[in-house]
């Protein structure tokens, strides 16, 4: 079977030099696999995403020298499947709705004192709205309080085999109970991340998928899913950050200089890759 890869970026702003490594190192797998590189925009929330970052990013791409095959898959037009997914999770009973506002679980959080962390390094969910009786749930569901819907891991995880990813081709053991109950879906949100990558990489039959190491931890929740919803499993490979002179990552939100700047300074798509650490 034929090697497929994908970039996958929001189009929330311009794309910065950690985008064009994500990118290329995607790309580079596939062309020299004699595989398929596959584009998709990540473009469910319709508060930040704009057209006009979406045209900007194949333009950044088109100068870059990267193509891609197929169409770009955008998750705005995939939002019944997302849906569809999380109904057959709830008819199983492994999500359940969550009443609890951002600013309620901090509380709580601080209240506990020491609270567990995740792999990533974010407070879990103390498990409030876990324990409501099903008469709770129903009553301010039909009153249309706001709600997010979390997975019940623990319950998840038991309905599955024990799980593993490969890494770089090696076996690694993963525990997605050590997460916590992960938030699916909100109000402002249809879809989470977790759950509209995992759905997107086992439709879309990708089956190596490269993106930083920060996501590492992430795939153990991913893995889960997978195995919820019977997707095959892609390979893994988490590649190292580029980071800014404080020693940051990059991002758009501490304003990293775009491919666009790059591009009108007069650098060329060479310069960018050796900058983006690429052969």
């Amino acid at each position: 079977m034929s090697m497929t890869t994908r970039f996958a970026p929001s189009p929330t702003g311009y794309l910065h030099l950690g985008h064009a490594r994500a990118a290329m190192i995607a790309w580079q797998h596939a062309r020299r696999g004699n595989g398929r590189f596959l584009l998709r925009m990540e473009d469910i929330d319709p508060t930040r995403c704009r057209p006009e970052f979406t045209a900007a990013i194949l333009q950044d791409l088109a100068w870059l020298g990267i193509d891609w095959d197929f169409g770009v898959w955008h998750q705005s037009d995939h939002l019944p499947e997302y849906r569809q997914v999380l109904d057959d999770l709830m008819a199983r009973g492994l999500v359940y709705p969550c009443f609890c506002s951002r600013a309620e679980i901090r509380r709580e959080i601080a209240l506990s004192g020491a609270a567990p962390h995740a792999p990533d390094g974010n407070a879990i969910y103390p498990g409030t709205c876990r324990r409501l009786p099903a008469t709770a749930r129903a009553k301010r569901l039909t009153n249309g309080v706001a709600h997010a819907w979390r997975l019940d891991t623990e319950r998840a995880v038991a309905s599955v085999p024990k799980l593993h990813f490969r890494e770089h081709g090696a076996p690694v053991a993963c525990r997605p109970e050590s997460f916590g109950d992960v938030v699916l879906a909100r109000n402002d949100a249809p879809a989470s991340y977790h759950l509209c990558v995992t759905h997107d990489d086992a439709i879309q039959g990708v089956t190596l998928v490269t993106r930083g190491e920060d996501l590492l931890p992430a795939t153990a929740i991913h893995r889960l899913i997978q195995a919820l919803m019977g997707w095959p499993a892609p390979d893994y490979e988490h590649f190292s950050l580029l980071l800014d002179a404080a020693g940051r990552r990059l991002s758009k939100r501490d304003n990293a200089v775009t491919l666009r700047d790059m591009r009108e300074a007069g650098l060329s798509p060479r310069d960018v890759r050796i900058a983006a650490e690429i052969d």
